[in-house]
């Protein structure tokens, strides 16, 4: 290779390295000048700014708002108020982790607060609300059908707050998620118990609809699971259990427990 060809390779290589400092240090000055976007701003312009963004819906400048705000004037007068309002916006962000982190993490630095009901309700809602995506949208689900680890969690949230604050603005709202939730649930029960009746598992069948009467006492489902006992202990060849739940069942739903008998026999 000759000398020409070494020092022009060599000319094209630093030309690359300096055109990707550049880019770097373009990447660098753009960072830091949205980083200083609030230098010198007072808390009060902060918070104005970040709920004016709110209130447009662009909720990933909202939350770099908030933050900003809560770095910047850590025991200000809005400080608290930001650390709620940006759970509420990771919240509106689709970004449920964070808004349970934001929302935990409030709790802990302020159990005392005013707000606590309204952080609890939130959380509530937050678990509630998780995977409704826009396929649930296109194809609407029964919640029935969702992870019932969300749905058990959203229903602690909401009983946690009307253990605490019976009284809370919320708490109409909270009761009647939390029967939504027991209905859900309870049919989430009897599902897992009617399949494992299709497959034969009869014993497994009979816990999770007992699981369903002992938890979830009120709910539409309860009459299902009622049945699906007896004829799960009829099926195990245990007479006399199935007996005792088929009584309960004809003090409660007469009819459906002459009809189970009409099959049973």
């Amino acid at each position: 290779m000759s000398i020409s060809t070494k020092r022009l390779k060599a000319s094209v290589y630093l030309a690359g390295i300096l055109a990707l400092s550049v880019s770097f240090s373009g990447c660098s000055i753009f960072s830091q000048t949205e980083k200083d976007l609030t230098e010198g701003w007072s808390a009060d312009k902060i918070y104005t700014t970040a709920r004016e963004a709110m209130t447009a819906g662009d909720y990933e400048r909202a939350i770099s708002l908030y933050e900003s705000l809560e770095a910047r004037y850590p025991l200000g007068n809005f400080a608290q108020q930001a650390q709620l309002e940006t759970a509420y916006a990771y919240y509106k962000y689709d970004e449920a982790d964070s808004a349970l982190d934001a929302i935990d993490r409030f709790l802990r630095m302020n159990p005392t607060s005013s707000d606590a009901d309204y952080a609890l309700y939130l959380r509530g809602l937050v678990n509630f609300n998780r995977g409704h995506s826009i396929v649930d949208k296109v194809f609407p689900r029964s919640i029935a059908d969702l992870d019932t680890v969300r749905q058990k969690e959203s229903f602690q949230d909401f009983s946690h707050l009307l253990t605490r604050h019976p009284n809370s603005k919320y708490a109409p709202d909270a009761k009647e998620r939390i029967q939504h939730l027991r209905n859900s649930l309870a049919q989430s029960e009897v599902n897992v118990a009617n399949y494992y009746i299709v497959r034969g598992a009869w014993l497994a069948a009979f816990n999770r609809a007992e699981y369903a009467v002992k938890h979830y006492q009120g709910s539409p489902a309860v009459v299902d699971a009622l049945e699906i006992k007896v004829k799960a202990a009829h099926n195990l060849g245990k007479p006399d259990l199935a007996a005792d739940n088929l009584r309960i069942l004809e003090l409660n739903f007469p009819a459906r427990a002459a009809a189970l008998k009409a099959q049973l026999r």
